[in-house]
């Protein structure tokens, strides 16, 4: 009796699977949870069924692929889409946000103030103190418009 024969393979699959399940939450990608469901089926079938091993790895391949271009069209159809696209595009966020001018814009570079930060500027010459409206980003440096 071979050392495969001697062992309740379900639970390697079944540990597989959460394992897997685990390293998708650790790591998102959304691929991850493919294969941890290939293996949770695996196990689920190598529990329920006298399969031997050879035709349970079968099934966990044929399962992988087929859920994985699975998961892949479905993602394609229907993508993930966050709830605030600008989270982490702050110079966007400020768009259409008035500012004050702290240091001149002469030649079309400057600095503004905005709530407790001072950003760098581009956008037609003004003196401090004037107040002008954001109007979009290029990087870290703001461009922006006089007050209409």
């Amino acid at each position: 009796m071979g050392i495969f024969e001697q062992l309740d393979t379900h639970w390697a699959w079944l540990a597989l699977g959460l394992v897997l399940a685990i390293g998708e939450m650790v790591i998102p990608g959304v691929f991850l949870i493919w294969l941890a469901g290939a293996a949770l089926i695996t196990g689920t079938l190598a529990w329920a069924l006298p399969i031997g091993v050879p035709l349970q790895i079968v099934i966990f391949a044929v399962l992988a692929i087929v859920s994985v271009f699975a998961g892949r069209n479905w993602l394609r159809a229907n993508p993930i889409t966050p709830a605030d696209p600008l989270m982490n595009d702050r110079g966007a966020r400020l768009v259409g946000e008035v500012v004050t001018v702290t240091a001149a814009i002469d030649g079309g570079t400057g600095r503004v103030r905005h709530g407790d930060s001072e950003w760098l500027v581009r956008g037609p010459d003004a003196e401090p103190g004037t107040r002008m409206r954001i109007s979009g980003h290029d990087g870290a440096v703001l461009l922006v418009e006089h007050l209409h």
